[in-house]
């Protein structure tokens, strides 16, 4: 049941797609498109699921195994690194051998991988573990992003782009809470299992609802076509400040995720931890702010919407900085909100203007997406070393405004086109 496999060997794609062939995208409103949607809800949900899953078991990892709190973290940085690096690979493997193959496989990999990870009991294979997941992870953002591109209407990409990025930010938030309620109750090990099974079940779903391909075409190549091929996406007016977008966006929002809960632990608040945690339920927020933004992005322009977003992080920063909880509670929804609606917004913007180079775009966009998390977020380890949650927040908030004038620049100079890129050979 494959249906990305298309022999056209040898031969690149044009770069528009026909008028026979366009009729034959995934329309809105169809049993097509809901399927489609719920299949890449539900891969979106297991990746991120099994990615993080283990953030909330570091604890238990240092005193199971007897490592410090350092050390137990290189079971998320690993798999969060070689997710990065891998994605930029992922797009190539997909060119060649397809959309849905590599979603799949890349899924079942990773499943099996996490299954694999309760059951061991020495350190050093559950990192090699966590490392390959992590590899195998890759095949799911990118090509994900790639395959809507592909197989949607344009009128039906931002919702169905929304949708996926939703699923995402539920398996964010769902990964770590499962596995911190089970684990509670029955081990670590559980913990784990229990996310790992329902990414097994969701694979299964993957394959059977998704769609085979339509407008894939098969695309021989390798390793060396690759900076021809960047060189080519760099060289278009748009798409580097839609990667920077990327960058700015992840950079802010995980910065003040990582930092909020060492302000909110400390003296005024002295909150649980438990009461901390239960920030990531925020996350709901962007299952919404996703496909509504998507939605108004195609209705009143992709650039205006951005800037929208970017506003409304602005505000969601200031109300963070306030000393009130309340003020603080409705500043890091606004950020959520705003983040996962600019992310829905830039990320379908990549798919449209990338043309028959999709699949490296995406990889691209997702490389500065997960770079912007590692560097700011370091970064803004040193401003709240030195100035606390005030120099957080006002390091953020210059990123903010380095965004807002990116999204400026894309409404003033680049046009909103579609399929602006011909394949470099």
């Amino acid at each position: 049941m494959n249906g990305d496999t298309a022999a056209v060997p040898d031969r690149s794609p044009p770069a528009t797609t026909s008028a026979a062939a366009a009729g034959d995208q995934i329309q809105q409103g169809t049993p097509a498109f809901r399927r489609t949607a719920a299949a890449l809800f539900l891969a979106g949900f297991s990746t991120f699921g099994l990615l993080y899953t283990v953030q909330p078991l570091l604890p238990e990892f240092s005193r199971h195994f007897g490592v410090s709190a350092a050390n137990s973290a290189l079971t998320l940085s690993l798999s969060t690194g070689l997710l990065a690096v891998s994605m930029l690979i992922a797009g190539l493997i997909s060119d060649r051998i397809g959309r849905r193959s590599v979603m799949v496989a890349a899924l079942l990999a990773s499943s099996v991988l996490s299954v694999a990870t309760a059951m061991v009991d020495d350190w050093t294979t559950l990192l090699v573990l966590r490392t390959l997941l992590g590899i195998a992870l890759s095949g799911v953002p990118a090509v994900g992003m790639t395959y809507l591109a592909e197989e949607m209407d344009s009128r039906a990409l931002g919702l169905a782009m929304g949708l996926y990025i939703g699923g995402n930010a539920i398996g964010g938030m769902s990964g770590r809470l499962i596995a911190g309620i089970v684990a509670d109750h029955w081990g670590w090990r559980w913990g784990i299992g229990v996310v790992s099974l329902i990414a097994l079940l969701s694979t299964v779903l993957l394959w059977i609802q998704l769609p085979p391909s339509r407008h894939f075409q098969s695309r021989r190549g390798g390793l060396r076509e690759l900076p021809a091929r960047w060189r080519s996406l760099f060289g278009d007016p748009g798409l580097p400040w839609l990667f920077a977008t990327a960058f700015v966006l992840m950079g802010v929002f995980v910065t003040l995720y990582n930092y909020l809960g060492f302000h909110l632990l400390a003296p005024p608040y002295g909150l649980s931890q438990t009461v901390v945690g239960l920030i990531f339920s925020v996350y709901l927020v962007g299952t919404f702010s996703s496909a509504w933004m998507g939605q108004q992005a195609n209705r009143h322009g992709r650039s205006r919407v951005l800037a929208i977003c970017y506003g409304l992080i602005a505000l969601g920063i200031v109300l963070l900085a306030m000393p009130w909880l309340g003020c603080m509670a409705a500043g890091i929804a606004l950020v959520t909100f705003g983040f996962f609606g600019g992310h829905s917004v830039a990320s379908s913007w990549v798919g449209s203007r990338a043309g028959a180079m999709r699949a490296e775009a995406s990889a691209l966009y997702l490389f500065a997406y997960y770079l912007g998390s590692s560097v700011a977020g370091v970064l803004g380890g040193v401003f709240y070393t030195r100035w606390d949650w005030l120099g957080v927040c006002g390091f953020v908030g210059v990123l903010t405004v380095a965004g807002g004038v990116i999204a400026w620049r894309l409404g003033q100079r680049v046009q909103p086109g579609t399929a602006t890129l011909a394949l470099s050979r």
